[in-house]
């Protein structure tokens, strides 16, 4: 590191324990949010529900923090299309993973823990949820501190949106050669009782602006006609896929899995991409340069691989006496895990979720501490913070902070939620 990125790090760490200026113009974001998503008065329902949905101050990040997390994700693209990587996610996965109809996934999220040694990956997620929403609190920024990028949401060229539809056309010719989808389904499991609801209904207006009729829809309202799957009696190009069963093995699910099966429909993300990147036991691949290196794996992008993801071991009979008494420094979460359920700080384990982990299904990862920020409305204690970068085919279309307290993120601290990234 030179001397000017160590400086950089050293004004990133004063800036968020001192810098409480507050960076969000609250009004006008809620505002774009009422009229982008087309309904008057959402605020009105949902402010007491999600009055922690956004952070009033930004998170500042080291640039070359942000480049590292950029090539880190490169790197992890790569070694996914390793047919050494490719053939060991796929011995593990579902049978309905190994079926590749070309999509590679829409909204994959990065999530890193910023600490003193640099980023570190936690997770990799599919249909990572919030970008839309960030996309909006990112112009909805007072600028601040004269040493960072005011408004650096990381977005490429030609802007959020117009990658955005680029992603979604790109998704569809991969399967269907040319064109783009004409209609679209923004499938969830009962989506109004979703807590992301509000970035379904931007996102419906986001395809409409772009002349492709969208709806959002329960998976039960699906039906297959033949080589066609309808949603309100009428036929469905595309399905943006918010599902968290990964595999489509739900009953409620089958018509979709169907239609997917029988490439009736262009579905993103797929399980394939899930198989391939979200599933938590690639990380164990991921922190081992050998392994990495043996599918041949360029040996720089595998070394950064080996300092970026903290290093992660399926957790076993086998090795269950040594985690255990290793517990204190390691993170345990289920393989196929979203949203931090089921995940566990390893010296908050007691001897009955023990017993639940190594039952099978869960991974240990060496412990990250996420970064911090002290926040001016926030108690005397810092909030939590971990950077997503919200990415498509390897490339960052958006940088978003969540700032929490607790053991994960919950949109329920107050002065957390999701924060505005401003490099230094």
């Amino acid at each position: 590191m030179t001397a000017a990125d160590e400086a950089r790090q050293r004004l990133t760490r004063d800036l968020n324990r001192r810098c409480h200026c507050i960076t969000l113009d609250r009004a006008a974001l809620l505002r774009a949010l009422e009229d982008e998503a087309g309904e008057p008065g959402l605020w009105a329902l949902l402010s007491a529900s999600h009055a922690h949905l956004f952070c009033d101050t930004p998170l500042f990040v080291a640039r070359p923090d942000v480049e590292r997390m950029r090539t880190a994700v490169r790197a992890i693209e790569a070694a996914a299309r390793l047919p050494g990587y490719v053939d060991a996610a796929l011995a593990r996965a579902p049978d309905i993973a190994r079926a590749d109809p070309g999509p590679a996934g829409a909204f994959m999220g990065y999530d890193f823990h910023l600490g003193e040694d640099g980023p570190k990956l936690i997770e990799v997620n599919t249909n990572a949820g919030g970008a839309f929403l960030n996309a909006l609190l990112a112009r909805a920024q007072w600028a601040c501190c004269g040493e960072t990028a005011p408004i650096s949401a990381v977005s490429p060229a030609g802007g959020f949106e117009d990658a955005v539809w680029r992603m979604f056309v790109t998704e569809w010719r991969r399967q269907r050669g040319t064109g783009a989808p004409a209609r679209i389904a923004i499938v969830d499991d009962d989506p109004p009782g979703q807590f992301l609801y509000p970035e379904f209904l931007l996102a419906r207006r986001f395809f409409a602006a772009r002349g492709a009729e969208a709806v959002i829809a329960d998976p039960r309202a699906l039906s297959v006609d033949g080589a066609t799957v309808l949603a309100g009696g009428r036929p469905v190009d595309l399905v943006y896929n918010r599902l968290t069963d990964f595999a489509l093995e739900r009953p409620e699910h089958a018509a979709l899995r169907a239609a997917y099966l029988g490439g009736a429909v262009v579905v993103t993300p797929n399980p394939r991409a899930h198989a391939l990147l979200a599933d938590k036991r690639n990380l164990v691949a991921l922190s081992d340069p050998a392994r990495l290196a043996a599918w041949g794996l360029d040996p720089a992008a595998a070394a950064l691989l080996a300092d970026t993801v903290p290093r992660t071991l399926e957790v076993t009979l086998e090795n269950a006496d040594d985690l255990w008494r290793q517990r204190r420094t390691l993170f345990f979460k289920p393989a196929a895990g979203y949203g931090s359920k089921a995940a566990y700080r390893g010296d908050k384990v007691t001897r009955g979720v023990w017993a639940h982990i190594t039952a099978g299904g869960y991974v240990a990862q060496t412990l990250a501490p996420p970064g911090e920020r002290q926040v001016a409305d926030g108690d005397d204690a810092p909030l939590k913070a971990d950077v997503r970068l919200y990415t498509y085919l390897g490339e960052v279309l958006l940088a978003a902070a969540r700032l929490y307290q607790s053991q994960t993120t919950n949109f329920r601290t107050p002065g957390g939620g999701f924060a505005q990234v401003f490099i230094v």
